[in-house]
């Protein structure tokens, strides 16, 4: 059998395929195209002659298909509905039905926080809907927006530029000790017990810069006794030891919730900041992106 490129194939003599496959008459499938007896019948020969079969033979009442037809039948439908589905994706987009993959850039600190709340809520919703997380540095991430590598970016990203963005909560540092630590107990305040944090040691993450910035404005660098790659980790480290971290409050305030930490707040210079969703302009009218991003913000914005 001589190779049949798609090319050769006009993608009307595959709609006129399908229609006579399911009406079983030419007549009724040209009816349902909009198309005269004649023309029906030179497409099905046209699509004959390029497919070296006849496809379809004379029978009572109509045609009935040949064995190649009906090899060819199921393809050619789940082909068409496929580019159906594409041309009218940017029209709608069914949470429930959806299978689509996005793309999130959070931190790890950002995962541990927001993705159970996140895929909780998305389970009732849209079962079939995929989150994907990945952590670019922050010169990539614009750029990943506007060509779709990335969906969204979700967290404080002040160097994060030319995006959408939306609030969703105000956030500030604190430092976090562990339960029954000396330093727990103190009373100061103020200049006092910013001054007063010079007596401890402290863990601090390579990868988030606002807090490697605020030690080094407290001039407290070489106060740091151990540097890690991920904030997950810090829990434990913080238990285990008398290490302080400086971390967010509301990452902290689940920590402490569950025992066994406290919550120092001075009044760090950056220490109040804001987490925001950033999404790109090319994507703003996208169903789904808007589907997503005002799910995002529904679950998590403050009030």
């Amino acid at each position: 059998m001589h190779e049949i490129h798609t090319e050769a194939i006009d993608l009307n003599l595959l709609r006129l395929f399908d229609a006579v496959y399911r009406a079983r008459s030419v007549s009724r499938a040209a009816e349902a195209l909009g198309l005269t007896q004649p023309a029906a019948s030179h497409g099905l020969g046209r699509l004959r002659l390029l497919l070296g079969d006849a496809l379809f033979t004379r029978a009572a009442g109509g045609v009935v298909p040949t064995r190649r037809a009906e090899r060819l039948a199921l393809a050619v439908q789940s082909a068409l509905a496929t580019i159906e589905d594409a041309l009218n994706e940017p029209d709608r987009f069914d949470p429930a039905q959806s299978r689509k993959t996005f793309r999130i850039h959070m931190s790890d600190i950002g995962e541990g926080r927001f993705l159970p709340v996140l895929m909780a809520g998305l389970a009732p919703k849209a079962p079939g809907v995929r989150i994907e997380t990945m952590a670019l540095p922050p010169a990539e991430i614009a750029p990943a927006l506007d060509s779709g590598r990335l969906d969204f970016a979700f967290g404080f990203l002040p160097e994060v530029k030319d995006t959408e963005r939306r609030l969703l909560l105000r956030d500030r540092y604190i430092v976090l000790l562990r339960a029954g630590h000396p330093f727990a107990g103190r009373r100061t305040r103020g200049q006092a017990l910013l001054a007063a944090l010079q007596k401890l040691e402290y863990v601090a993450v390579r990868t988030h810069a606002e807090t490697l910035r605020i030690l080094h404005l407290l001039k407290l660098e070489d106060r740091v006794r151990l540097t890690t790659e991920h904030f997950m980790v810090l829990p434990a480290i913080v238990r285990a030891t008398d290490l302080a971290v400086v971390m967010p409050r509301n990452i902290a305030r689940g920590f402490a919730e569950e025992g066994g930490y406290v919550v120092v707040e001075p009044t760090f210079p950056l220490r109040d900041f804001e987490v925001a969703l950033h999404w790109s302009r090319r994507f703003e009218d996208d169903p789904s992106n808007r589907w997503l991003r005002e799910f995002i913000v529904e679950t998590f914005r403050e009030g």
